[in-house]
């Protein structure tokens, strides 16, 4: 018998849904058949629809189409400050923050819209922003198979300021590198020097 089989979640219905929300509606002391309340669940079931579309998106696609017409172009290639908005696993509260994404081409480039986007199919899901720098970087060396990738996300995570120690303004800053900018201090330190985060607000 195969041991730590993945089992797939159970589809629940729009309905389902929709009662989940009224029920919680009702725990926070609400009477979701008041009439501020009565649309209150389609809303967020449709909210919940558009914040977690990632869960629908292999984000490895994205980069399945490249170029290679670059006259030899083999620097360094950075997209700085891409917004997201993401939610914590843990209290399920957003993260609002950016990210900045670097790699070293071989042979072939990407589109750089592709990179928001795998930004964005990542963040799209109930994160930990460890992992989501993580995924993001080892996404586009998986597939690019660049000389090194170098992905850096800066945020501030809502479970933290709007509940618990309540610290507005603090941000939570994770790197990925790998390849060339994690062996390579002058790599890194160039692609560093680009983004520019302390000073680029």
């Amino acid at each position: 018998m195969a041991k730590n089989k993945k089992v797939a979640p159970a589809a629940v219905t729009r309905e389902a849904a929709e009662e989940a929300v009224r029920t919680l509606l009702r725990w926070a002391g609400e009477d979701p058949a008041r009439e501020g309340l009565l649309d209150t669940p389609g809303r967020v079931v449709d909210a919940y629809r558009d914040w977690f579309s990632g869960y629908a998106i292999d984000p490895a696609e994205y980069l399945g189409r490249t170029f290679e017409e670059v006259a030899g172009y083999d620097e360094m290639i950075v997209l700085r400050d891409i917004h997201f908005e993401s939610f914590c696993e843990h209290h399920m509260a957003p993260i609002i923050g950016r990210a900045h994404v670097g790699y070293l081409p071989t042979d072939k480039v990407v589109g750089i819209s592709k990179l928001a986007r795998v930004v964005d199919a990542y963040a799209r899901r109930f994160q930990v922003q460890e992992k989501l720098t993580a995924q993001i970087a080892h996404c586009i060396d998986k597939v690019l198979q660049p000389r090194g990738v170098a992905v850096v996300i800066d945020a501030q995570h809502q479970c933290m300021t709007t509940r618990g120690v309540h610290k507005r303004g603090v941000s939570m800053i994770t790197s990925q590198m790998l390849g060339a900018f994690r062996d390579d201090a002058r790599t890194r330190a160039e692609f560093l020097r680009f983004i520019d985060i302390d000073n680029h607000a």
